[in-house]
């Protein structure tokens, strides 16, 4: 089997015209970045406004493995198939970050024959939405600490500065740092430190915003520090908002590029799941839905982060309503659920498969609680035994959930027709949709519903820290926020360590953290950081580019 990179570099791609017109974009908002990729006026929403909107599906997970279980990989594999069957559809992905390209987990566009192109730009520098976010958050750091050091009429307490610089890097040895030491002119000292762009709450506003209005005016609620008597300090106060919408401008257009099989995908926004809220842009969302008449997007890792949080944070500020919701289950997952070490998913086994199958159960159980029609999808892998695959289906049958073999990894969207052809019958079911808890429950009662009902916890035990903040808040008027859990993706508890469908455990919060801009208020369980470091043999290593200028090394 070649890889990914080779399959993507001999690939002929369209021009993006002719995608656009598959999309029915009219070319006035087409702006097109070289051949292959464009962006997306937001002035089209104008004309689009009185379409009807597509059926949406959502492409979520069990817990998975360190490598990914082909989230990404199921996702273009369903957009490809329902194009196959002659459907009107756009897909709707995250942008990569290059933290993760260069680290440990590789890209973020597919695999197999299910991906996205054009592969290494997208994966790399792509139209520099990723750049922009970066200098727009850097920016308010610099006027920030400029204001402090010009006579700090706002009175900010430089301990309290709650705003972090960012790099969209895996760099460990930035997480605390010390700024403008040695000289009085370099401004006034303090700790700072730097978290990775996926996670700024730029990011997130900017995935959460309808619109650039929109996105001014949430930019100015964002709380960057707090005066010497605890008050906060906004982007408003520093009057930089409008700057920082200027700088984003054209990040905030989609970015239209397509399937290897041809089929329109946007590819916008990006943050992470489990220290951000995991789903594509709400623009692009939108849009898509206007546009076609399906939209297959997805949420980072598991159905307990991303899903949880695309419904709870995500369709609640886009006012949507998800019609089908795709779970993606690969046998060497369960078998690691089921006991197996890392180092032996390979090998067969059935009896793992079928203990470690409760991870699955405890995913299917959650999203029911959502009420949207679902199906399982065994993403299929090269070392997956016939046994272990009907292990999977016959569990699924035996306990009543539509279940379907998806091998689009291996045959593209011809790989992935029945799971389309499920998709379509579900679409045409009712969507009950509605979320988890009510804004109107305090911080503590929304968190514990979801250790509770999502993680399947016992109960949450909140620092001392915690505890002060959960107070702050509520004076503050933020406790009727949404809430974002940062967890670890690895398990249902805060312990990655712990696989399978553990009971009786609590969840340790750490702190709180305000994302005022964005709307919902950052718990920090368990030991997660921002700002993710490097492995001890990154991919970074093994890149490159050759005489021919053929790049090599992007998975």
């Amino acid at each position: 089997m070649k890889t990914d990179l080779q399959i993507a570099q001999e690939n002929t791609m369209d021009n993006i015209e002719k995608i656009a017109r598959k999309a029915k974009i009219d070319p006035d908002y087409l702006e097109v970045y070289g051949k292959n990729k464009a962006k997306i006026d937001l002035k089209i929403m104008d004309k689009i406004a009185d379409n009807r909107n597509g059926k949406l599906i959502l492409v979520t997970a069990i817990n998975p493995t360190k490598a990914g279980e082909g989230k990404s990989t199921t996702t273009i594999g369903l957009v490809d198939g329902l194009a196959q069957i002659n459907k009107m559809v756009i897909g709707c992905l995250r942008e990569p970050s290059l933290g993760p390209v260069f680290g440990l987990k590789g890209g973020a566009t597919g695999g197999g024959y299910a991906q996205v192109v054009p592969m290494e730009e997208i994966n790399l520098h792509f139209t520099g939405d990723m750049h922009a976010i970066t200098a727009a958050n850097n920016l308010i750091s610099a006027v920030l600490d400029n204001h402090i050091y010009q006579g700090n009429e706002l009175n900010i307490d430089p301990t309290k500065v709650v705003w972090k610089r960012c790099l969209d890097m895996n760099d460990r040895t930035l997480r605390s740092i010390t700024i403008a030491q040695d000289k009085k002119t370099n401004g006034v000292e303090r700790k700072d430190g730097f978290i990775i762009t996926v996670a700024t709450e730029i990011m997130a506003i900017m995935c959460l915003s309808k619109d650039l209005q929109d996105f001014e005016k949430r930019v100015s609620q964002a709380v960057v520090a707090y005066t010497y008597d605890d008050q906060p300090v906004t982007v408003g106060d520093l009057q930089v908002e409008g700057a920082v919408t200027l700088v984003m401008k054209e990040a905030l257009k989609p970015n239209l590029v397509q399937t290897l099989e041809k089929t329109p995908v946007f590819i916008h926004g990006g943050p992470f799941a489990n220290i951000a809220h995991g789903c594509n842009s709400l623009i692009a969302t939108r849009m898509a839905l206007k546009l076609s008449d399906y939209v297959v997007t997805e949420a980072g890792f598991g159905a307990d982060l991303g899903a949880e949080k695309f419904f709870d944070i995500k369709c609640r500020y886009g006012e949507l309503k998800p019609n089908a919701v795709v779970i993606v289950a690969t046998a060497r997952a369960l078998k690691l659920h089921g006991g197996v070490p890392a180092d032996q998913l390979k090998e067969e086994n059935v009896p793992a498969i079928l203990e470690g199958i409760k991870n699955l159960e405890k995913h299917i159980e959650s999203i029911k609680q959502y009420r949207v029609p679902y199906i399982v999808a065994i993403n299929k892998f090269s070392a997956d035994t016939q046994a272990e695959v009907n292990a999977i289906l016959q569990w699924c049958k035996e306990n009543g959930h539509r279940v379907v073999l998806s091998d689009a990894w291996a045959s593209g969207g011809a790989g992935a027709v029945d799971l389309a052809q499920e998709v379509v019958r579900m679409c045409e079911e009712d969507s009950k949709f509605e979320p988890l808890y009510d804004l109107d429950l305090s911080l503590e009662e929304k968190i514990e519903t979801i250790v509770r009902k999502i993680y399947g916890g016992r109960s949450v035990i909140f620092s001392d820290r915690a505890k002060a903040q959960l107070e702050e808040f509520k004076q503050a008027g933020w406790d009727k926020l949404p809430v974002c859990m940062a967890k670890t993706p690895n398990s249902l508890t805060d312990d990655a360590k712990i696989v399978g469908r553990p009971t009786g455990f609590d969840i340790h919060v750490q702190e709180l953290r305000i994302s005022a801009g964005a709307g919902f208020v950052v718990v920090l369980t368990g030991n997660i950081m921002t700002m993710p470091g490097l492995p001890k043999d990154p991919a970074a290593l093994h890149m490159g580019i050759n005489e021919k200028g053929i790049s090599y090394g992007i998975f």
